[in-house]
């Protein structure tokens, strides 16, 4: 018989949440029914360009907005009739983020200790325990105005964790960030799954969602348009590229394409740029397949290449566009 699970055994889940607002005196639907679980214990990345819900949703979430349908549980508690015990129970870390920037990063995490009702000998050890953890000491006692990006990016998560929540809600953690301290950033993420955190963030980068991500869903015009892991997103939206080069002489490249045309395990071909391009849904059958034909028939080749697909990929052929190419806004999302 099936498991049937309750709203607790969830750190997330959303059964048609939806929400609209008004603007130039037309309604627009920023959410369109959402449907959502996501496990305790992981890393779930909602992926999406920007306007698409991303931020509408996570602010429903963490009780900023209330929702005009359907329901939100968080760490067991109803968004919308426990509110006061869904925010105990979580962090938040909005895009523009909430230090106070005239004192320092230890005041910072001790007033926020403090808001939480822990006592001063606990908080000044959680602050302490930060500090190590996510490579603060070296200026928690600086004026946090002059800190760098990367830094005031992880004190801003250590204020998200300091009274230790069930859930950890990121919006666009790593926006301005550069290449290095983004990559800080991730490990410092991943070391706080390790410890039974669940993380829920917000991207509109292909490579963070990919790479940060054990469950996304990947959300266009409001809706959840594909959910599961960045692998079997990509093996189950997406085909992968076989790129074929013949030997001079050996075979013209419109023959070749011919050779392929019709199989079923090619979802598209393409000749261009001196080569045959296959798009394939099955790699290991397709390459199987064109290694023996073209063994049948004589023809050597002078470079074969595999193109996995990527999440970009799943976007467009889930829309008709490139993610990366998405940045016109579909909703506007409340402030």
């Amino acid at each position: 018989m099936p498991v049937t699970r309750s709203s607790s055994d969830y750190a997330v889940r959303t059964t048609a949440l939806r929400k609209a607002f008004r603007a130039n005196k037309q309604q627009i639907e920023a959410l369109k029914g959402v449907d959502l679980e996501v496990t305790r214990g992981q890393i779930f990345g909602f992926l999406g360009p920007n306007g698409a819900g991303k931020t509408t949703a996570l602010r429903i979430l963490t009780t900023l907005l209330p929702a005009d349908a359907g329901e939100a549980f968080v760490a067991g508690a109803d968004v919308r009739r426990r509110p006061q015990d869904v925010r105990r129970r979580i962090g938040y870390v909005g895009q523009i983020g909430g230090a106070d920037l005239s004192a320092t990063g230890r005041e910072n995490l001790s007033l926020q200790g403090r808001l939480y009702g822990m006592t001063s000998a606990e908080t000044a050890r959680r602050v302490n325990e930060l500090a190590e953890s996510l490579d603060l000491k070296a200026f928690s006692d600086r004026i946090v105005r002059t800190y760098s990006g990367g830094q005031r990016r992880r004190l801003e998560v250590a204020l998200g964790i300091m009274h230790r929540p069930e859930v950890l809600f990121l919006d666009e953690p790593t926006t301005g960030l550069d290449p290095q301290n983004r990559n800080n950033l991730w490990d410092q993420l991943r070391l706080l799954r390790e410890t039974g955190t669940t993380i829920c963030l917000t991207t509109h980068y292909l490579e963070e969602a990919d790479q940060l991500s054990d469950r996304l869903a990947i959300i266009d015009h409001g809706r959840i348009i594909a959910e599961g892991t960045p692998h079997e997103l990509k093996q189950r939206f997406a085909a992968s590229t076989i790129r074929l080069v013949p030997k001079p002489g050996a075979v013209s490249l419109e023959q070749l394409g011919r050779e392929f045309a019709h199989e079923t395990f090619v979802s598209g071909l393409q000749v261009k740029d001196g080569s045959v391009q296959l798009r394939v849904t099955d790699t290991t059958e397709a390459l199987a397949a064109i290694f023996g034909r073209l063994r049948n028939l004589g023809i050597e080749l002078r470079t074969v290449s595999l193109t996995e697909p990527s999440l970009d990929d799943v976007f467009l052929q889930e829309t008709g566009r490139s993610l990366r190419d998405s940045g016109e806004p579909v909703a506007k999302e409340a402030a």
